[in-house]
């Protein structure tokens, strides 16, 4: 249970279809080598609950379409862990290089940041190294640590860097709960790091946008607080059903008494259920 979950701001319709994405990736929980499609698509609906940024106080709620899309090629993957390319995989680790995109928000739908410019959509890429700390004999349950670090850009005509970002976490997928025929689980928690620049590009106030009630100020690099997240799904021969829960803890984080920080506790949350409507007739041996 490995979305590519990336901590930014995000705003309106495109927020929304981010939380949907990262719903068509979680809690599929990982079980014996078998054979399965080279690629499955689908589309679905889903509803998804969360801040408009984290710390923010600003609640957003859609309705969406969620697509689903699964590729297991013997280089790039796109499934439970984002899209990817795998460099390097043996028995109890794992070097991949992973991308992870976040859109727009527009400071016009956040009262804290109204009159400041827009926080543009940005990626991170970077790489990734997955170190198997325990399995079941049969693969059904593991734990894991993910050790992912990323650059972050502006996705923009002219783009620059936002900085580095650092997200290790430990990731426990189950998938033999006793009377949860099918369904897997998946769980995950860990601190967020980020450098000066990230967190100046989020939660800093430059002077020249400062008023009374929300002074000047500087961010500095360092943690970035905690995040949990529950994750659970389901695979039917024709439809797929998940559903997640993420819970965000900003205290000790160096941007914490930011004046754009409004809240340092908040969850989020999302259901979605997606139609499988076509799969590739060429079959692959996984570990999923």
């Amino acid at each position: 249970m490995t979305p590519t979950l990336s901590p930014l701001p995000t705003s309106s319709f495109k927020r929304a279809a981010a939380g949907a994405l990262l719903l068509c990736v979680f809690g599929q929980a990982a079980l014996a080598a078998e054979e399965k499609p080279l690629w499955e698509a689908g589309v679905g609906v889903a509803t998804v609950s969360f801040p408009a940024y984290r710390g923010s106080d600003q609640r957003h709620n859609f309705l969406l379409p969620s697509p689903y899309f699964v590729y297991r090629g013997e280089f790039l993957k796109a499934d439970r862990d984002g899209v990817r390319a795998e460099l390097f995989d043996s028995d109890l680790a794992e070097l991949t290089f992973s991308v992870a995109l976040s859109p727009p928000a527009s400071s016009d739908d956040i009262r804290v940041r109204a009159g400041m410019p827009d926080l543009k959509a940005n990626f991170e890429l970077g790489p990734q190294l997955n170190l198997t700390l325990w399995r079941s004999e049969n693969r059904a349950r593991q734990l894991k640590l993910l050790l992912p670090m990323r650059a972050a850009f502006t996705l923009e005509k002219n783009s620059r860097s936002l900085g580095w970002v650092v997200h290790p976490k430990l990731n426990l997928d189950i998938g033999d709960l006793s009377g949860l025929a099918d369904w897997n689980v998946g769980m995950q928690l860990g601190p967020l790091f980020g450098d000066r620049k990230q967190h100046q590009y989020f939660y800093g106030v430059d002077a020249a946008y400062a008023t009374a009630s929300r002074p000047a100020y500087a961010a500095g690099g360092g943690f970035a607080g905690m995040q949990y997240i529950v994750g659970v799904s389901k695979r039917y021969p024709k439809h797929w059903v998940g559903a997640f829960l993420r819970y965000d803890n900003l205290s000790g984080a160096r941007f914490a008494d930011s004046p754009l920080v409004r809240t340092k506790n908040y969850v989020a949350a999302g259901v979605a259920v997606s139609w499988i409507l076509g799969e590739s007739a060429e079959r692959v041996v996984v570990d999923e």
